[in-house]
């Protein structure tokens, strides 16, 4: 609450033009905005813990950038640097988009803690990118837009999470000269998605992306969302699924608010929405595991809209502009392997530019650590100007 209340005044203060501008001697930086552009920096004050254990130091910045109608907004995110001195060039820069934490302001991957409401995902992620770290990436980690700053975040708005994934280096570069402008974007579930939305050739930035990778990418068929919940109703399919009910209508009305949420739920689906505009996606999965609901849906609810906006957020529509690597679990029960199967090859017919690995009997969150060492070959392959041959050639 102090964090979101600190943000909202920090916003306050950029669009009167009251911050000082430099550094102060408590290690704030800061320039004066009008209004955030894209990439610009509004603050990085240094932290007194690290996330990343291998990291020299991090810091909390503010940056400009724009949701999916190109308005302005004020994001937050981590910046963690190497140990090692930057090489001539700067350090290398991975770019992270963090799966499902939720869509309150306590679920903001930079305010996690020990114990926090989102620590059992974004504390598992860390023990991941301290690796980078190690191995003398720079490592940026937006929040998204919505997450611990003004406005509601619009939980898998492809443009909107791509826009802070991209303009978090460029606010990075300017918040630390040793980080270079050899960059890469990668994420995990909801983060995935972002990763795709990112490669593809409708999002740039004047620091060229090199190539992404997205691990169990979510958002593929999401417009089947209430088809599946009417279809399923009452079975251990839709137990399973409850927990992200919340989320995916929460975000479709913050990116268009004129969808009602409250009004096409059934009933007994209702306070599972107010338990996601409070708590984070563990609090949304308990919940929803004492829910039985015979129904998830109102019978007259007009869910055309729904079914539009999701539809639009569907990964497999994009043409990917930079080489692109997808890792994928077998077992993992939320985002499956069929799926991602369909979805590499649809994105396939766009760009031969893909690569698919699997992991045999890996779960959603073990994928991460499991793929890890495909991951850095990637990375190190279009580094020296090796990318390998995509799984569509």
């Amino acid at each position: 609450m102090l964090r979101s209340v600190a943000n909202h005044v920090l916003t306050a203060l950029l669009a009167v033009g009251l911050t000082a501008s430099g550094c102060s001697s408590g290690g704030v930086r800061q320039e004066p905005e009008l209004a955030p552009t894209r990439g610009s920096l509004s603050s990085a004050v240094e932290l007194d813990h690290r996330r990343l254990p291998s990291a020299r130091s991090e810091a909390l910045i503010t940056y400009g950038s724009a949701n999916a109608r190109d308005e302005p907004i004020t994001v937050t995110g981590t910046v963690s640097v190497p140990a090692a001195p930057p090489p001539p060039r700067g350090w290398p820069v991975i770019s992270w988009a963090h799966g499902t934490t939720g869509t309150a302001d306590a679920c903001a991957p930079s305010a996690d803690r020990p114990g926090g409401p989102a620590h059992s995902y974004v504390g598992l992620v860390d023990q991941v990118l301290d690796r980078w770290v190690a191995a003398g990436y720079a490592v940026v980690q937006t929040d998204y837009e919505g997450l611990g700053t003004p406005g509601e975040h619009p939980y898998l708005n492809g443009v909107s999470e791509a826009n802070t994934v991209v303009d978090i280096v460029r606010a990075a570069r300017r918040a630390n000269p040793g980080i270079g402008a050899d960059w890469f974007a990668m994420g995990h579930s909801q983060g995935g998605q972002a990763a795709l939305f990112a490669a593809a050739e409708r999002v740039r930035s004047e620091v060229p992306l090199r190539a992404a990778v997205a691990i169990a990418p979510g958002g593929f068929q999401v417009d089947r969302t209430a088809e599946f919940f009417r279809a399923r109703a009452g079975t251990p399919e839709v137990t399973a699924a409850l927990p992200f009910l919340s989320p995916l209508l929460l975000g479709a009305v913050a990116a268009d608010p004129g969808i009602a949420a409250d009004e096409l739920v059934a009933d007994e689906i209702r306070p599972l929405l107010e338990v996601g505009r409070t708590g984070c996606q563990d609090d949304v999965r308990e919940a929803a595991a004492r829910m039985r609901p015979q129904r998830v849906f109102r019978d007259d609810a007009e869910l055309g809209p729904l079914t539009a906006y999701l539809r639009s957020q569907d990964p497999s529509r994009l043409a990917l502009g930079v080489p692109t690597l997808v890792l994928q679990g077998t077992d993992d029960a939320l985002v499956g392997k069929p799926g991602t199967d369909q979805l590499v090859g649809m994105l396939c017919r766009r760009s031969a530019q893909v690569s698919y690995r699997v992991y045999d009997g890996a779960e959603h969150r073990q994928v991460l650590a499991e793929s890890l060492p495909d991951a850095e070959r990637f990375v190190d392959a279009v580094r020296a100007g090796r990318p390998p041959a995509g799984t569509c050639t």
